[in-house]
């Protein structure tokens, strides 16, 4: 039987509008109060979904159901996957001690703070966000810069500014890759679009963190520097976004941006000098008090690993510290090329049609055009795809495993650590797999569509309000991934409503959301813990809420522009 969606279900566009809103105000308000755990306030906003989808708007139990396992389902895998190996492989790299030669690596070769600002929050930052993402960029560089000699607040704060540019093509693209999901878009489409808006900002990110430490005084000294990592990044962004897909993008941009930095220098230096003990007499620079981190003020950690270990082969520390993730990025390259993916999706990709929701929900106009005349209905398809060989996390995984190989690991340290890992993970797996439940629950409930039609009445103001939207949902639940989810459909479906390109608003959801990263609990809270300043997360908002706010504004303009000319949302055409 074939369920018609209903978007007024109340029979009064505001009552209806208000009670489809009510799934993601309780997520959002739980996130934001701060006093539950993420994954307990996917859970609770999940129950609230599914209560909505019954009783409101008379979605038959089977369907509603189907539609959360499907979305749960998908979290785990791909999603999931990739994130439990990209971490293991972090894991191992961290217990050989390859992580702290290429941290020392990195900071000897710069002494200037300003350089190891650009180098270290931004190019570095950027390639462990295409890699890894989910907290574990901000931890990492903020712990270094901190090592470096910048003040805990200070590297709290530039290393959250510096993780914006990166984000929507982070963690082997997962934020788009989830969006084209969640929309039914075209997932290269979407990469396209994505990278027709973003590269204009990862150039101005390294201005932009030079210029909040130090001011414009600052940034006159290195602004060539800021300009070759800025530029090499935002071109390589660009490119590989629009001739390969999402998955490699911030992978192949960082590491270009760092090569293009380290070559700039061995031509030029900057002529004045700058010292982080200077910043920290200044009068503008605020002083920070560390204390001791809290375990507990960060239950779900996402970048505490297991401690060193004894490896049993000792050349393995004369291996470069970049392999691991040069073997990473070269895999991901070869799995993510369509020659290779379709030869291994056809050795392994089952489909499995999810039971009370495939092929059983009708999308009706005015969400939908009005069918043809004695044409058979078009109902929404949910089929899981176990493409287990194809899949992004199983080429992680085997760089992983080779690299822990190279690295000296036996085969029981190697999963040892792998168990540890899915331990210590289990609390993101979780919220990852509740939120595409409530994501998809709305979907085909029809409530997004109804959120959507509201929304629609914004008219020419909705490029920007849409582009908002996004970077709303992201400060609020943390994630470039969450909000894509909640949103990604509402934004495909308002702008067909008002004649927009679907793919230019559902980027715009994912590309807005990315200055919201840095006014999101988890990640100030990540921050703040990286750097033993527990108890300052107040102070760190605060700092950083200005810049989020101006950059995000800075977007909806830019959204806004393609909208209206149209040959702005096509500067890069192949």
């Amino acid at each position: 039987m074939i369920w018609a969606q209903n978007y007024n279900p109340l029979g009064h566009a505001g009552g209806s509008t208000a009670v489809a809103a009510i799934p993601v105000v309780v997520l959002l308000g739980l996130v934001a109060l701060g006093r539950l755990r993420t994954w307990v306030a996917a859970l609770l906003g999940l129950g609230a979904a599914l209560g909505i989808a019954l009783f409101a708007f008379r979605m038959p139990v089977p369907a509603a159901l189907g539609a959360a396992a499907y979305g749960a389902a998908y979290g785990l895998f791909p999603i999931g996957w990739i994130v439990l190996n990209v971490m293991f492989l972090h894991a191992l790299t961290v217990k050989s001690g390859r992580f702290d030669a290429l941290r020392h690596q990195l900071t000897r070769l710069v002494p200037d703070p300003r350089l190891q600002l650009i180098l270290v929050a931004f190019c570095f930052g950027g390639f462990i966000e295409g890699s890894a993402g989910f907290g574990a960029p901000v931890a990492i560089t903020a712990a270094m810069l901190m090592q470096l000699g910048f003040k805990p607040l200070e590297a709290s704060v530039l290393t959250l500014i510096a993780n914006t540019a990166p984000v929507a093509f982070g963690s082997v693209g997962i934020p788009i890759t989830t969006l084209a999901q969640v929309t039914g878009l075209d997932v290269f489409k979407l990469s396209q679009m994505a990278g027709r808006q973003l590269p204009l900002f990862s150039l101005v990110i390294p201005f932009w963190i030079v210029w909040a430490w130090g001011g414009f005084r600052a940034l006159r000294g290195v602004w060539p520097a800021a300009l070759v990592a800025g530029a090499s990044f935002a071109l390589v962004q660009a490119l590989v976004s629009n001739l390969h897909g999402p998955l490699i993008v911030d992978t192949a941009a960082g590491l270009t941006s760092i090569a293009a930095f380290m070559g700039l220098l061995r031509v030029w230096r900057p002529r004045d000098s700058w010292t982080v003990v200077a910043m920290a007499n200044s009068p503008s620079s605020s002083p920070s008090h560390p204390t001791s981190p809290n375990p507990d003020s960060n239950p779900e950690p996402n970048v505490a690993l297991p401690g060193p270990v004894s490896l049993t082969r000792p050349w393995f520390r004369a291996v470069n510290p970049w392999l691991p993730w040069v073997l990473l990025a070269g895999l991901l390259f070869v799995w993510g090329l369509p020659p290779v993916k379709t030869a291994l999706d056809a050795m392994s990709a089952p489909k499995f049609a999810t039971p009370g929701i495939h092929n059983r929900v009708m999308r009706v106009p005015p969400v939908v055009e009005k069918p043809v005349p004695d044409a058979p209905p078009k109902t929404e398809p949910a089929e899981f795809k176990f493409n287990w060989l194809s899949a992004s996390g199983t080429g992680i995984l085997i760089a992983a495993l080779l690299s822990g190989a190279i690295l000296g690991f036996r085969p029981r340290q190697l999963v040892d650590t792998y168990l540890e890992t899915l331990r210590r993970v289990r609390p993101s797996l979780l919220t990852i797999a509740a939120m595409l439940a409530l994501g998809n629950v709305t979907k085909y409930s029809g409530a997004d569509a109804t959120l959507g039609l509201a929304l629609a009445d914004t008219g020419g103001w909705y490029p920007f309000f849409g582009t908002l939207l996004g970077w709303l949902g992201v400060a609020l639940t943390g994630s470039d991934t969450a909000s894509n989810v909640l949103f990604g459909s509402l934004q495909k479906i308002t702008a067909q409503q008002l004649g927009l390109s679907p793919y230019l608003m559902a980027a715009a959801n994912s590309v807005g959301g990315v200055m919201g990263k840095m006014i999101d609990a988890q990640s100030i809270v990540v921050a703040s813990v990286a750097t033993g300043v527990h108890g300052a997360e107040g102070r760190i908002l605060r700092r950083v809420f200005f810049h989020s706010l101006t950059l995000a504004v800075l977007v909806g303009v830019w959204v806004t522009l393609q909208a209206r000319w149209s040959v702005l949302s096509r500067l890069v055409v192949w």
